[in-house]
């Protein structure tokens, strides 16, 4: 009796290999931004944001694009929230920072700053009592000079340019499109708010705001917790705690 033999000839063989390998190259490409974060991030130190708002929205897509921290969670004051912000869980309100530091060491405050600075002082004065690291934050779409000073928990976002001599303090925002020219001075826990103009040797004191698109003019002071409103001309130096909401009328002296 005959008997038919069941072996795979090595033609069949590599054909299915080759089928294989398709299908897996098929699921690799479709899969690509999952896999590619599921790598990459185990290379990334973890951080904890603080501040859960439209700030900490902005936040999330520059640090995601610099691509030096993995976004591990949010904490926010608002019990409300319970669901997550963009794609990062909340974990806990501000007084868990204390527990989360015993896993984690980076944390960054996402709180935003408009009328009132004190709380992400109050947050950033916390985090230094500590053993926290607080880093700085740039865009990979901003433009900071080799010659400018960056101090801790600032975050200069998409498309701001601070140029050569700035200094900037701790705690600052450098929102998008922002310009920080030479030799200006923002002092610490400053906003300096998307599109403003603050011209060189200029010095903004701490807590100040500066409003979108509203220009400070060269070699001028703006004092401390100053509110400059969107817009706004600024022509001579604002003592401490001045709000101007509009420009000055404009004279031939320039």
């Amino acid at each position: 009796m005959s008997h038919k033999s069941y072996t795979t000839t090595p033609d069949k063989e590599e054909k299915k290999q080759r089928e294989l390998e398709r299908r897996v190259l098929v699921l690799l490409k479709k899969h690509r931004p999952l896999v590619s974060s599921l790598v990459t991030s185990s290379k990334k130190e973890a951080i904890i944001l603080i501040g859960g708002g439209g700030h900490c929205r902005s936040c999330i897509d520059v640090i995601e694009m610099e691509g030096r921290f993995a976004i591990r969670g949010i904490l926010d004051a608002n019990e409300s929230l319970g669901h997550p912000i963009l794609t990062h869980d909340l974990l806990g309100k501000e007084e868990d920072i204390q527990k989360l530091n015993k896993t984690y060491r980076h944390f960054f405050v996402t709180v935003g700053q408009i009328k009132e600075w004190a709380p992400r002082v109050r947050l950033y004065n916390y985090l230094k009592s500590l053993p926290v690291m607080i880093p700085t934050i740039i865009s990979p779409l901003a433009h900071v000079s080799k010659y400018a000073v960056l101090g801790e928990g600032s975050i200069v976002m998409h498309q701001a340019i601070v140029n050569s001599g700035a200094h900037v303090g701790n705690n600052c925002i450098i929102n998008s499109n922002a310009l920080i020219e030479h030799d200006a001075v923002i002092e610490d826990h400053c906003h300096i708010s998307t599109a403003a103009v603050v011209n060189g040797g200029t010095t903004v004191k701490r807590c100040s705001f500066v409003g979108s698109n509203a220009v400070i003019r060269e070699g001028i002071e703006v004092g401390e917790a100053c509110i400059i409103g969107a817009g706004v001309a600024v022509m001579h130096s604002l003592q401490s705690g001045s709000l101007q909401k509009y420009s000055p009328l404009l004279t031939a002296e320039f």
